[in-house]
């Protein structure tokens, strides 16, 4: 049973999808789709880690967002 916060390696089947402006440290958000309407997001740097679990409508709020500028405060 996937659920927010469990181990992302513990996602049996899950394909990761890194961004290709991803540094050679793997400095990186990757995205794996764990359900037919879930997208699980984990840090590159700790793949093992705890992934958060959202729904696709929620991923493509976000996308939304960030390409609209919303976010960009965060990284300055």
């Amino acid at each position: 049973m996937i659920h927010n916060g469990m181990a992302a390696d513990e996602m049996t089947g899950a394909l990761w999808v890194k961004a290709t402006a991803s540094d050679a440290l793997n400095d990186c958000v990757e995205l794996a789709r764990v359900g037919e309407n879930e997208i699980a997001v984990r840090n590159s740097r700790f793949p093992g880690g705890p992934a958060l679990v959202f729904t696709r409508s929620e991923v493509a709020a976000f996308i939304d967002g960030a390409s609209k500028g919303e976010f960009n405060e965060m990284t300055v």
